[in-house]
C-alpha cells in the first residue's frame, strides 16, 4: 500500500503523521510511504532522517493526496485537504467531528473512508490512540492555567503552590477520566489544592487510592459544581463522551460568580467544549475574557509539545496504521475495537453518536463494509 503524511496546516500545528522509526517499520512490512517536504522539520524530524527510513519525500500536500491509498495525519483535515480527499480513500486522524459539522459534510461528499483515532476503543472499552494526547493535554492544562493566573498575563496573581504562610491556589477539575487524573497529578505535585469531580462513584474512589487522599473526590452533581467554582482559581474541563459532544457542565451565569481573574481550561474544546462560554481558540491567540475569567480553549493544545505529542501518538497508533495498510476491509471487518474508529464510509456516517450529535442517518459500520 501507499501510505501518505501530509504536512499538517492548522494554526501552529507541529506535529507530524508518522516518525521515521514508524516509517522504517512501514516499509520493512513491504509499504511505500510518500511524506511532504519538511513535513516534520519543525520538531527535527529532517526530510533526510525519512529518506533513511525508506520514505520518499514529495514536494506537494497535492502528490501525497493524489498517489496515496491512505493518508495519515494527526489533526481534522482542513477544507482544502478536504476536497483533495477521494473516494474510496482511507484517512486515519483525530477528526472529533462531532463539534465541525462543515468538516462532517466535507467528507461525506468526499466518498473518503474517515478513520479517527478518538473513537478507535481496546477490549477494556477505553480509547487507546487518544489516551496519549489526554495525558499530555491534562499535563499541559495546569502549565497553561499556572501561566495564565500571573496577573501580567491578566490573572489573579496566584502562585499554584502557595509558599509557606501563603495559601496555595484552589484547582477544580471537572472529569476524573485520562485528562483529570494527568491534571490532578500535576496540580498536587506543583502544591495545589485540589479537588477532582466525576460521576461515577468506582472512578471517584480509584482517584481516591490513586491519590492517596490528598486530593478531594467530590460527585459532580450540577449543586455541587456550582458550590466549588466560585472558590476556584483555575478550573480545568475534562469530561469525555466518546464521539459525542461534550456536556455543557458549567453555564454563563455560573462563570459570572467565578473570581475576577481566575482561569478555565477547557480540553473538552474539541467535542464542543464543558463551558457554555467556550469557543475554539488557537497556540497564537489563546484566551479570551468572559465576565473577568480568562478561557483558554486550544483545540490542539498537545501540538505545543508537538515533539514529545507526535512520538507519543506513534507509540499507540502504528500497530493499527500497520494492520490497515495490511488489508483495511479486512483489518475492519474482523476487528471490532479498530472498527469502532470508523467515523465515515462512502459517503455515510457510521460511528452512532457522531450521527446523533450531528443529526445525520446512522449506518452500522459493519454492514457499510460489508457492501
Amino acid at each position: 500500500m501507499q501510505i501518505g503524511v501530509p504536512k499538517e496546516v492548522k494554526n501552529h500545528e507541529y506535529r507530524v503523521g508518522l516518525t521515521p522509526d514508524s516509517v522504517q517499520e512501514l516499509v520493512s512490512a513491504g509499504h511505500q510511504v510518500l511524506v511532504e517536504r519538511n513535513a516534520g522539520a519543525a520538531i527535527d524530524f529532517t526530510d533526510e532522517h525519512f529518506r533513511r527510513a525508506g520514505a520518499e519525500i514529495v514536494p506537494a500536500a497535492t502528490e501525497v493526496f493524489d498517489r496515496a491509498d491512505m493518508i495519515i495525519k494527526v489533526k481534522e483535515p482542513q477544507p482544502d485537504e478536504c476536497r483533495m480527499l477521494r473516494a474510496g480513500q482511507l484517512l486515519f486522524t483525530y477528526l472529533h467531528l462531532a463539534a465541525d459539522p462543515d468538516q462532517a459534510s466535507l467528507l461525506l461528499k468526499s466518498g473518503a473512508i474517515a478513520m479517527a483515532y478518538e473513537t478507535v476503543t481496546d477490549d477494556r472499552g477505553h480509547l487507546p490512540l487518544l489516551a496519549p494526547m489526554s495525558e499530555v493535554a491534562g499535563r499541559m492544562a495546569v502549565q497553561a492555567g499556572a501561566h495564565h493566573l500571573e496577573k501580567a498575563q491578566g490573572g489573579r496573581g496566584v502562585l499554584l503552590g502557595g509558599v509557606p504562610g501563603v495559601a496555595p491556589a484552589r484547582v477544580l477539575i471537572l472529569g476524573g477520566g485520562v485528562v483529570g487524573s494527568n491534571a490532578a497529578g500535576v496540580a498536587l505535585g506543583i502544591g495545589a489544592d485540589v479537588t477532582i469531580m466525576d460521576r461515577s462513584v468506582d472512578r471517584l474512589r480509584e482517584l481516591d487510592r490513586m491519590f492517596s487522599e490528598s486530593i478531594r473526590c467530590v460527585y459532580a452533581t450540577a449543586a455541587a459544581i456550582e458550590n466549588y467554582l466560585p472558590e476556584a482559581d483555575l478550573v480545568i474541563g475534562a469530561v469525555l463522551l466518546p464521539g459525542a459532544s461534550a456536556p455543557r457542565l458549567v453555564t454563563r451565569e455560573m462563570v459570572g460568580q467565578m473570581k475576577p481573574g481566575a482561569v478555565v481550561v477547557d480540553v473538552a474544546i474539541d467535542q464542543g467544549g464543558c463551558f457554555a462560554t467556550s469557543r475554539p481558540t488557537s497556540h497564537q491567540d489563546p484566551t479570551y475574557v468572559v465576565d473577568g475569567v480568562i478561557h483558554y480553549c486550544v483545540t490542539n493544545m498537545p501540538g505545543g509539545v508537538a515533539r514529545t505529542a507526535t512520538q507519543a501518538l506513534n507509540n499507540v497508533t502504528l500497530p493499527f496504521v500497520l494492520q490497515l495498510a495490511d488489508n483495511p476491509i479486512r483489518a475492519l471487518l474482523s476487528n471490532a475495537n479498530l472498527r469502532n474508529g470508523l467515523n465515515i464510509h462512502c459517503g455515510r456516517v457510521t460511528h452512532k453518536a457522531v450521527a446523533d450529535s450531528l443529526g445525520h442517518n446512522f449506518t452500522d459500520a459493519f454492514e457499510a463494509l460489508k457492501k
